[in-house]
């Protein structure tokens, strides 16, 4: 059924098991927290591409001064899939390394 699909498909990009009360507590307050845009007034507001559309936006030289350190700043993770952050800190286990990238491909 579509709930069914759209509530599997949200678990696959939150992370998280909305099956059980942790799960479902995060949902709902994602919930409430996105109701919240439906309280804004926006009569009368252009979309805007972005937040700085209205100033000069100065470009620099691309010069790298450092690097090479992704090693180092990967062991501030809590949860990571080969060189990439995982965020939220959902409850579903992560796969074990050599399920990676069967679930990657899957997704």
């Amino acid at each position: 059924s579509p709930p069914a699909q759209l509530l599997d498909r949200l678990e696959r990009l939150a992370l998280v098991d909305f099956r059980d009360a942790e799960g479902v507590e995060r949902l709902q307050e994602a919930i409430r927290f996105a109701e919240q845009l439906q309280e804004v007034n926006t009569d009368g507001v252009e979309p805007m591409d972005s937040v700085l559309e209205d100033r000069c936006l100065y470009l620099r030289e691309d010069d790298v001064t450092e690097g090479n350190c992704a090693k180092e700043l990967l062991k501030n993770a809590r949860e990571k899939v080969e060189e990439y952050f995982v965020a939220p800190p959902g409850n579903i286990p992560l796969p074990k390394l050599d399920e990676q990238e069967t679930v990657l491909r899957g997704s």
